[in-house]
C-alpha cells in the first residue's frame, strides 16, 4: 500500500463527502429512512457513501472495501482492506447539531493503521500522515492541498482529576457506574468518532464506550487515536482491541491517554 497515495485519496473523498453532508445538511428538510436495524439513514449518508467508494475503488481496486452502507460488503474477510462510515452521528445530523463525522480508515493485521476524521459542520479534520503520525489540519481546506498541519498528542492525565469525554445520544446508567469509578475533573459529551479525536488531541483523557459499535464507527477515530499516542483496549479485560471481527461487530471498548489508571469493569 502506498501510503501518500492512501492519505491524499481519503482526504479528497473526505472532503468531498463533507461537502455533499453540508449540501443537505443546509436544505429546508430531508428525507430519513430506518434501516433494517432500526438506525436512521439519510440521503446525505447515501451521498457520501457513494463519493466515497468512487475515489477509493479507482485507486485501490485490489483492496477489500468495507462501508455500513453497503450491506452485501458485511460479509467480506480480508486481512487488509478498507473501512468506511460515510456519515458517523446520524442521529447528530438529524438533530441539526454539529457532532458528525466522515471517517475512513485502513486496517492491516487486524490493526487500523492510517485513518481520517472529517467534522464539516465543525471545520475539523484530523488524520494520520503517510508514516502513521497524526495531525490536525487547519482550514478553510483546499481539496487540491492541504494546509498547516498541526502535530496532535494525548494528553498526561492527572488521576485525580480525569476529562471524560462520553457518547451525547447513547448514555446510559452502566456508563455513568464506569465514569463514577474515576476521580474525573470534567465531564463532556459529544458525537460520533469526534470523542476519539478529543482524546487524541488532548482535550480528554478517556473514552469508554458500554454500548453498541461497529467496526466502521471506530476505525478511523481509533487509527487517529493511536497516531496521537492514544490506546484503545476491550473494556472487560483490557486485551488489544482488534479488527476484521466476524460481521465487523464491536464489544465495549475504552479509549484513553497512557497513564490513565484503567479501573476494572
Amino acid at each position: 500500500m502506498d501510503h501518500e497515495k492512501l492519505v491524499a485519496v481519503m482526504r479528497a473523498a473526505a472532503l468531498e463527502a463533507g461537502d455533499a453532508i453540508m449540501e443537505v445538511y443546509g436544505a429546508d428538510d430531508f428525507d430519513v429512512k430506518v434501516k433494517s436495524d432500526d438506525s436512521p439513514v439519510t440521503e446525505a449518508d447515501e451521498a457520501a457513501d457513494a463519493i466515497i467508494s468512487r475515489h477509493l475503488r479507482a485507486a485501490f481496486p485490489d483492496v477489500t472495501l468495507v462501508t455500513e452502507e453497503q450491506a452485501d460488503s458485511h460479509g467480506l474477510s480480508a486481512d487488509q482492506f478498507l473501512i468506511v462510515d460515510p456519515l458517523d452521528g446520524t442521529k447528530e445530523f438529524i438533530k441539526r447539531r454539529g457532532d458528525f463525522t466522515v471517517n475512513i480508515a485502513l486496517v492491516e493485521g487486524g490493526r487500523p493503521i492510517r485513518g481520517i476524521v472529517y467534522a464539516p459542520a465543525k471545520g475539523r479534520l484530523f488524520y494520520t500522515t503517510a508514516d502513521g503520525v497524526s495531525v490536525e489540519e487547519a482550514g478553510p481546506f483546499d481539496p487540491k492541498a492541504p494546509g498547516r498541519l498541526d502535530p496532535i498528542g494525548v494528553s498526561k492525565p492527572d488521576n485525580g482529576a480525569l476529562r471524560v469525554v462520553a457518547s451525547k445520544s447513547h448514555r446510559d446508567q452502566a456508563t455513568d457506574d464506569y465514569i463514577n469509578k474515576y476521580a474525573h475533573a470534567d465531564m463532556k459529551s459529544a458525537g460520533s468518532s469526534l470523542k476519539f479525536c478529543l482524546v487524541a488531541t488532548g482535550e480528554a483523557d478517556i473514552y469508554p464506550r458500554l454500548g453498541r459499535t461497529m467496526e466502521w464507527d471506530t476505525a478511523a477515530g481509533d487509527a487517529v487515536l493511536r497516531g496521537a499516542g492514544g490506546q484503545m483496549v476491550r473494556f472487560e479485560d483490557h486485551a488489544p482491541f482488534d479488527y476484521g471481527k466476524d460481521g465487523f461487530a464491536n464489544g465495549f471498548f475504552i479509549a484513553y491517554a497512557p497513564g490513565v489508571e484503567l479501573k476494572q469493569p
